[in-house]
């Protein structure tokens, strides 16, 4: 699950978020409040293809949207445009980065065909088949890029490893129609006495689960109406702050978890915690092991924050009898893992629009 080494297009994504709006209006408020970094913002938008052609968005591109702030999914330029505003506020014709930055042309080769040699078979010297080479064709790098072919001749072929979305741009359509306080994900604490606040005072709660590899259980939840903000990171270990090399060694004690904020309003807990275990499927019941991911590090389990949430976990991972190896414990710090695995596959090119029911590819 190494992701590529160069990012340098994400990294341009959220460096170029907006351009000059071409009008502003406000309309009565009940605050002057802008928002925060990690509130719940809710806006109706409208994101329109501007120039040419844009592919099918990745992500909920008109209605009512609400998301945490700086807290990824949708676009950088939709986060940083939601923070210039006040509930109420407007914004007409706001021309947004679509979410991947300008095309490289460095990024962009023509490969030429090897001569066949003698014994060849079909395919080069490079051990290429030419034959199954047509535009479209996906192709993965020695260094882990993944590119399309988009252009065949009879001396050679052009790769693109541009995002699909790069060097595309949406006209947006924004208000912003409120401010909530987003939720906190503390440890799991006893609070018969009223002193656990697992969330902070906002209304939205959070889930913590590790089901193997973070990235794909990730986007599954992104998809979900109500799900308002998600994180990949480690939990249950013992090193403070860890990296993803040192969790991938096996010695810290940690898992790969995700922490799923959500309205409760919308989605329930026991929903959201089923969702992930049936989503195992028969890895339920294989220790420290999900799918070809061996090791503590990809173990399964549920983290409550609260004694409600511990007593549905229990329940869920129950149903699926005895010999299921999902852990139920109390939720500890969570540590946020390195920007580059957050929405991972978002960034790659696969959708997290609201209800979308399309196969996720794991590998980026």
């Amino acid at each position: 699950e190494e992701p590529p080494a160069a990012k340098s297009s994400e990294t341009a994504a959220a460096d170029a978020p907006s351009r000059v709006p071409a009008t502003t209006t406000t309309t009565t408020t009940t605050t002057t409040s802008k928002p925060q970094s990690g509130d719940v913002v809710t806006i109706e938008a409208t994101l329109t293809p501007v120039g040419e052609f844009v592919p099918e968005p990745l992500f909920d591109s008109s209605g009512r949207i609400s998301f945490v702030l700086d807290g990824g999914n949708y676009l950088p330029g939709l986060h940083q445009l939601a923070s210039t505003l006040i509930p109420g506020a407007s914004v007409k014709g706001v021309v947004l980065d679509a979410g991947w930055g300008e095309r490289r042309d460095d990024l962009v080769a023509k490969v030429p065909k090897e001569k066949r040699g003698e014994g060849a078979g079909e395919g080069g010297d490079d051990g290429l088949d030419y034959d199954r080479i047509v535009v479209g064709t996906e192709l993965h790098l020695a260094n882990g890029m993944k590119c399309t072919v988009t252009e065949v001749t009879e001396e050679d072929f052009t790769i693109d490893a541009n995002p699909p979305l790069a060097g595309a741009s949406f006209s947006a359509d924004v208000e912003l129609v409120s401010v909530e306080e987003g939720p906190t994900a503390g440890a799991y604490a006893d609070g018969d006495d009223g002193s656990n606040r697992p969330f902070g005072a906002s209304r939205y709660e959070v889930v913590t689960i590790a089901l193997g590899c973070f990235w794909g259980g990730e986007l599954e939840y992104m998809r979900v109406p109500g799900v308002v903000g998600t994180k990949v990171g480690y939990t249950q270990g013992d090193v403070e702050d860890p990296t993803y090399q040192e969790v991938c060694a096996g010695t810290t004690g940690h898992a790969e978890a995700i922490q799923v904020a959500y309205d409760p309003d919308v989605v329930g807990y026991e929903d959201l915690v089923r969702m992930g275990t049936d989503r195992l499927g028969e890895n339920r019941d294989l220790l420290n092991q999900v799918g070809n991911d061996r090791g503590t590090q990809y173990r399964h389990g549920v983290y409550y924050h609260t004694k409600e949430q511990g007593k549905i976990a229990r329940r869920v991972v129950e149903s699926y009898g005895p010999e299921c190896k999902t852990e139920v414990l109390p939720a500890t710090v969570f540590y946020d893992a390195e920007d580059y695995h957050q929405q991972y596959l978002l960034k790659g090119g696969q959708s997290a629009r609201k209800g979308d029911k399309g196969a996720i590819r794991c590998y980026g």
